[in-house]
């Protein structure tokens, strides 16, 4: 198994809810790119870890976990991204189970530590990872350090990618005026 596999399996577990079985869990995360965090965690009182996630991703809308919602934002065109991503699994024979959507970062990382077509899908939303990256570390979220992990599995981010994430962290999502 692959450093790079290791880090998006054990991501995809450290960006989902922090429930107790996550808490559970959090022992045998053993990746050393994600050590920091991993004990960042394991430190917090209880109910607190819980607290920041959902203040972090639940109300900030720069820290969206939902990747096609950089590049889509609530327009139409973000369902036909999301119904892409279906079909791509299903192709690949992995289906989706838990009532995620496609395009949840811990879905898409859970794929790319199984499927070597989730690094293509990684690579696609790389603005939207250094955004909601930027945006954690703005906010002092130590959850940064997850995402940065996951970046760092990637190849370096082009100047082209900066920019698309600078113009995204300007103007925010794409929006439809339908009826206007």
């Amino acid at each position: 198994m692959t450093t790079a596999t290791l880090i998006r399996q054990a991501a995809s577990e450290l960006l989902c809810y922090p429930d107790a079985a996550l808490r559970a869990r959090l022992p045998g995360l053993d990746c050393p790119e994600l050590a920091r965090f991993v004990e960042y965690a394991r430190g917090c009182a209880p109910g607190a870890l819980e607290a920041h996630y959902v203040e972090t991703f639940d109300l900030r809308r720069r820290c969206c976990l939902y990747l096609t919602y950089y590049t889509d934002g609530d327009t139409r065109r973000r369902g036909a991204s999301l119904a892409r991503l279906k079909v791509l699994y299903r192709a690949r024979g992995w289906e989706l189970t838990g009532g995620e959507l496609p395009d949840f970062l811990p879905v898409i990382l859970e794929f790319a530590a199984l499927d070597e077509a989730g690094e293509q899908v990684l690579r696609r939303h790389r603005a939207g990872l250094e955004l909601l990256r930027t945006a954690l570390r703005d906010c002092g979220s130590p959850y940064e350090w997850v995402v940065g992990a996951v970046c760092a599995t990637l190849p370096e981010i082009t100047p082209r990618e900066l920019a698309k994430a600078a113009r995204l962290a300007e103007a925010g999502p794409p929006a439809e005026e339908v009826g206007i």
